[in-house]
């Protein structure tokens, strides 16, 4: 970036250059031209003037006068004879032209030439001719435009010099703020960008302060939910599992089934806490294709003893023909868990499990037959009970969140919670309403 900086800097500051410096020097190189030629002019008025009066009573004067630095000077009659001075023995065009009207000044070769007539009292008596060489101009103006040609090079450097300044301020706060972004990359979320004084970079800085704080704080409240789960869960489970298999060398048949079915369970219960650990950790997989009713009939044998067991009914609605949903089978049983959980826990009477189709997602909603819930205000905030069991709302609405769905509690009595999930787009083909199944 510096090395662009510096290159659109010096080429911006040669264009300029270039497109003021050429026309100028065109101007001055006219300027001293018409300069000397106007030297030139005056050095043949002075001289003509000098020996009009010799002329003009047929003398010929000795010398012609030393009025100029390297003109050179000749003095022709009116037959173009060259009676003074050096220049051509037979008139020139100069002179020709001079004999026959005004002042003339034109380039000749190497030379500039200003033929002047001598006129005493309005006649003619000759012509007074002065040359110089055009190199003297020529060099006049060569040194000028080497003189521009010279401040044109510092001008070049010095916007060099700037840029090159300028790139180094203005790329290094950006470099920094790169290499602290490299390091929240790879994990390090203390980071804190430099501040550079420039207002629009110092924003980028502050915005990723920011960032490294909130994502921060969000690995640190999953890592420690995934700790505590693993901690406060398995442990039991584990112990559970290791009595209950010793019981079956017991022989009894009745206790072999009850211990085969807690077994069951806490397979069960070791999933719960497999599928919790893998959502909360960094890298996850992309949301695959999920059988909505597979994982409700999954959740229904699971969830029906538990409930009838304390004389409660379970009933499931599910419609034929869902759309294919785009979520993670985890997360989406884990959600539905948590709503499942919270009626049997804060709620009373039957439990329904319902699905609907929606086209472009599927809804599960979740109700019971409770009195209702009084107040909404921090329903999906995340709160840890004195034993640490409190999984709650919000993981369930974070989760659904994290799969492109949406949670939220749709009628407060009887409490109605829906979850509703992305369908795979083109799913929507515009079918009726299939018939719904109904199991109690």
């Amino acid at each position: 970036m510096r090395r662009r900086i510096v290159a659109l800097t010096v080429t911006a500051a040669v264009l300029a250059i270039g497109l003021f410096g050429i026309p100028l020097a065109a101007v001055v190189a006219r300027y001293l031209v018409d300069d000397e030629r106007a030297e030139l002019e005056r050095i043949a008025d002075v001289a003509a003037l000098t020996v009009s009066a010799d002329v003009a009573r047929d003398r010929v004067p000795r010398e012609l006068p030393s009025v100029g630095e390297g003109a050179v000077l000749a003095l022709y009659d009116v037959r173009g004879t060259l009676t003074l001075g050096s220049g051509p023995a037979v008139a020139d065009d100069a002179v020709r032209s001079a004999l026959a009207g005004p002042i003339v000044s034109v380039n000749s070769g190497p030379d500039m030439i200003v033929a002047r007539p001598v006129v005493d009292d309005g006649t003619l008596v000759g012509v007074l001719r002065a040359a110089r060489p055009a190199a003297d101009a020529y060099q006049r103006v060569a040194l000028v435009w080497l003189v521009m040609a010279l401040l044109g090079g510092v001008a070049v450097g010095g916007a060099w010099l700037v840029s090159r300044r300028q790139a180094a301020r203005l790329t290094a706060p950006l470099e920094a703020v790169s290499r602290a972004a490299r390091r929240l990359g790879d994990g390090d979320f203390s980071v804190h960008a430099p501040r550079a004084g420039l207002a629009e970079i110092d924003e980028v800085g502050t915005s990723l302060d920011a960032t490294a704080q909130r994502i921060g704080e969000l690995v640190a409240r999953e890592r420690a939910f995934s700790a505590d789960a693993s901690h406060q869960l398995r442990t039991p489970v584990t112990g559970l599992r290791f009595g209950l298999e010793s019981v079956l060398d017991a022989g009894e048949a009745e206790l072999r089934a009850a211990v085969r079915t807690a077994i069951v369970s806490t397979s069960r219960l070791e999933r719960t806490i497999d599928d919790l650990i893998t959502l909360t950790r960094d890298a996850r997989a992309a949301p695959g294709p999920l059988d909505v009713t597979g994982l409700i009939a999954d959740l229904e044998s699971e969830w029906h003893a538990r409930l009838a067991s304390v004389g409660r009914p379970l009933r499931v609605s599910v419609p034929a023909g869902l759309p294919e949903v785009l979520a993670s089978e985890p997360a989406a049983r884990q959600a539905v868990t948590v709503l499942l959980d919270n009626a049997a826990v804060h709620g009373q009477g039957v439990v329904t499990l319902a699905v609907r189709d929606l086209g472009v997602a599927v809804a599960v909603d979740v109700s019971d037959e409770g009195p209702g819930i009084g107040s909404t205000a921090g329903l999906f905030d995340r709160t840890v009970g004195p034993e640490g069991h409190g999984i709650g709302l919000a993981l369930a609405r974070s989760l659904t969140e994290a799969e492109g769905g949406r949670l939220s509690l749709t009628r407060t009595a009887p409490p109605t919670f829906t979850l509703m999930l992305p369908a795979r787009p083109g799913d929507d083909d515009g079918r009726p309403g299939a018939p719904t199944s109904h199991r109690r």
